[in-house]
């Protein structure tokens, strides 16, 4: 690891699928500083390629000055920028025989029993990855539907292609996915799926997996409450006992679409010097992630980092940009202020609470269950009872799906009192110009 704190530090090496405390450094960024990023596809390409461990290729850890376990990481989103020129993506079908107890994890050759064997492409279509030792098709997916986008130069639009279209990038896939040099993943355009032809798409691209690194070592795409659930009894090194060892999680696998540019996402801090990481880059998706994928891409990232001291927070918070918020978790209009302050005139209410927006990360297993993670983790960090949190969610905000089957986005009025005592009161100013 460099000790060298840099202002401006350049990340272009990623892991082979897992986060941890035991992986090699990126670098160490100054607090306040900016990191850029150029990062591969996730999902879809770590997915196909048997060497990885985790269904994502992330970046390694960046260590950031002054960051302590206790603190928080606050990450302004500055920009995005796909560099893929298409991709492809859909509903996966699994090769039970090429795997243990989880696809995106415990890979194994289905002929000759290798281990997370290495692996050569041979062709294109989806048995055109095979092992190195024994040639056999050693993928653990395929696509149960499947179809490849090409984007238009300024990647604001993407078009489903038909059978011709497909194999044209499949015969040229690492460029047209813009690989990076140091990336080890096999590009999924090779399996050039050809389904929906003609289906003119919206782009609005995110990043789908950002956040800090745990104290215990996870695959990359498990970070998360839900995709963690596959970790639980496992007969593999990442296997746990039980559903309190996932409480560890930093919950970097988001996926939520709001995580863009203009938003700020706040993370624990676990180990020190945080160990930010950052991948699985979106051209676009729908709330929920109803296929469980979507379109997968490489492309730059440009982060600015502070650290909050002693802001002890269990998940994420997510400041979205203000035009993603719910409608009445915005910031309120001086117009509505002078209406509440006649309103209290009228009706003997002493004082108009003055609050802000808000919201609050949770994972599990399904739905409910993360919901029920946001309610815990807002009443810990307000010090609510879960009634006071669903009531000023119910009346101020909201709950919304980031991605099925388990992780939603808690959006509320905080009040400013309390956002405050914990720390948050100035970038949540900063965030919507309060």
């Amino acid at each position: 690891m460099s000790e060298q704190i840099q202002q401006e530090l350049d990340v272009d090496r990623f892991t082979l699928g897992l986060v941890g405390p035991d992986q090699e450094w990126a670098g160490t960024v100054a607090d306040g500083g900016t990191v850029r990023t150029h990062t591969p596809p996730a999902c879809w390409g770590p997915m196909i390629t048997p060497e990885f461990r985790g269904g994502h290729e992330v970046t390694r850890p960046i260590r950031v000055e002054n960051a302590e376990p206790g603190d928080a990481l606050v990450v302004h989103i500055k920009d995005v920028e796909v560099t893929s020129v298409a991709t492809s993506t859909g509903s996966m079908a699994e090769r039970e025989d090429a795997f243990g107890s989880d696809p995106f994890v415990d890979h194994r050759c289905p002929e000759c029993g290798t281990e997370w064997p290495d692996s050569v492409v041979e062709g294109t279509g989806e048995d055109a990855i095979r092992c190195a030792e024994c040639r056999a098709n050693a993928s653990s997916f395929g696509f149960e539907f499947g179809y490849t986008v090409a984007f238009d130069e300024d990647r604001s639009v993407g078009l489903t292609v038909g059978p011709d279209g497909a194999a044209d990038l499949a015969e040229r896939a690492d460029e047209a996915m813009a690989l990076p040099d140091n990336s080890r993943q096999h590009p999924i355009l090779l399996y050039k799926p050809d389904e929906i032809p003609g289906m003119l798409g919206h782009l609005r691209p995110f990043i789908g997996n950002i956040g800090t690194t745990p104290s215990v070592e996870f695959p990359d795409s498990h970070n998360a409450g839900d995709f963690g659930q596959f970790l639980i009894g496992a007969d593999h090194d990442w296997g746990l006992s039980d559903e309190s060892a996932l409480d560890a999680r930093t919950d970097g696998h988001l996926d939520s679409n709001d995580v863009r540019p203009g938003a700020t996402l706040i993370c624990p801090v676990e180990i020190d010097g945080a160990g930010l990481y950052v991948g699985d880059l979106h051209a676009n998706q729908g709330d929920g992630e109803l296929s469980l994928h979507t379109t997968d891409v490489s492309g730059r990232t440009e982060l600015e980092v502070s650290v909050i001291k002693d802001l002890d927070i269990d998940g994420p918070l997510l400041l979205p940009n203000e035009s993603d918020l719910p409608d009445i978790a915005k910031p309120y209009t001086d117009a509505e202020r002078e209406a509440g302050e006649a309103l209290a005139a009228e009706h003997h209410v002493d004082d108009v609470i003055d609050a802000a927006p808000l919201q609050i990360i949770g994972s599990g297993a399904t739905i409910n269950d993360a919901t029920e993670n946001a309610f815990a983790r807002a009443g810990t960090l307000f010090g609510m009872s879960e009634g006071e949190v669903r009531a000023r969610c119910t009346f101020t905000g909201g709950v919304e799906i980031a991605r099925l089957p388990g992780v939603v986005q808690l959006s509320m009025l905080a009040p400013m009192d309390l956002l405050e005592e914990r720390g948050l009161a100035a970038t949540v100013r900063e965030q919507y110009d309060l």
